[in-house]
């Protein structure tokens, strides 16, 4: 309806210089189109599930679920978790585990009930797109608030001048009045409403949080630490965005790494057991140079319900 508002009534029907109305509608369809492109993406790019040598092999799972000790239940997720780069903890010091998907979690991973799997680096569950937020379609959320606020400030700012006109009775045309009249309402209730959300993710962002770790913080091996993955304003922003500047405001991949491995603030190499064979990591593809993964934390079982 904005797009038949702002282009028939207000550009082909009210406006009268040529001028204008080339001015008007070539600024309003790039950005409606970069507004449309980064909704397509947000909604049609899946949430990325964790790879392969997460899932719990055949013969574990059938070690695991014939186990009934607690104690030998944890060595056989612990034989598990050695091999992957894993650090983050329950608030009981547990192994992140989900018993629904039968893998251990990467770090910032969590499971979706409405999209039934475990999304990497996940975010929220967004209604308005009908997706998951995560790694894989953050960048392309973020920049959908952004050209949403755009589109709505621009339609604000440009029909704003014919509002007046309409309301001191200057034009009198009665259908293009009531749309143009009610096309400045929804422009700045919903310039509103998404510049606190907006604002929101650009804060969590500069912190290097999900909205998830926001509410709670990620557990470490010293414990909870809200800043755990805070690496500076520009590593935050490069993380999601990319070190290529000329594609932050393009909705393509571009976000660092591959959602599995992040590193962190404070914890080292030297005090992660994990990291003690480091062939093992190689032979893995899951090299730390080669992936930028972070350090720390020892190991234990969640079992999440």
């Amino acid at each position: 309806w904005s797009y038949y508002a702002y282009v028939v009534e207000l550009c082909l029907v009210t406006l009268i210089s040529s001028v204008e109305k080339v001015a008007y509608l070539t600024l309003f369809h790039v950005i409606f189109v970069f507004f449309v492109w980064t909704y397509w993406k947000s909604v049609f790019t899946p949430p990325q599930q964790p790879d392969k040598k997460f899932q719990m092999s055949y013969s574990d799972k059938e070690r695991y679920e014939n186990e009934e000790r607690p104690e030998a239940q944890r060595q056989i997720l612990m034989e598990m978790a050695r091999k992957l780069p894993v650090y983050t903890r329950t608030v009981n010091g547990a192994i992140r585990f989900c018993d629904r998907c039968q893998l251990i979690k990467p770090d910032r991973c969590h499971h979706c009930s409405v999209c039934a799997t475990c999304v990497l680096k996940m975010d929220h569950h967004c209604p308005w797109v009908n997706n998951c937020i995560g790694f894989s379609n953050y960048k392309f959320f973020l920049l959908f608030l952004a050209y949403s606020l755009l589109y709505c400030m621009y339609i604000a700012a440009t029909v704003f001048k014919y509002f007046i006109k309409f309301w001191t009775g200057e034009l009198t045309n009665g259908r293009s009045k009531f749309h143009v009249l009610f096309l400045l309402f929804v422009a700045i209730m919903f310039f509103v409403s998404l510049l606190f959300l907006f604002g929101y993710h650009c804060w969590l962002v500069s912190q290097n949080r999900s909205t998830l770790e926001a509410f709670s913080a990620p557990v470490f091996q010293n414990g909870p630490d809200k800043n755990g993955f805070n690496l500076g304003f520009v590593k935050n922003l490069q993380q999601v965005f990319g070190e290529e500047r000329s594609l932050w405001l393009l909705p393509v991949a571009s976000s660092q790494g591959d959602g599995h491995f992040f590193p962190t603030r404070t914890l080292s190499e030297a005090r992660n057991p994990l990291l003690a064979n480091e062939e093992q990591w190689e032979e893995d593809g899951l090299d730390d140079d080669s992936h930028g993964c972070h350090r720390g934390s020892s190991l234990a079982i969640e079992m999440e319900t």
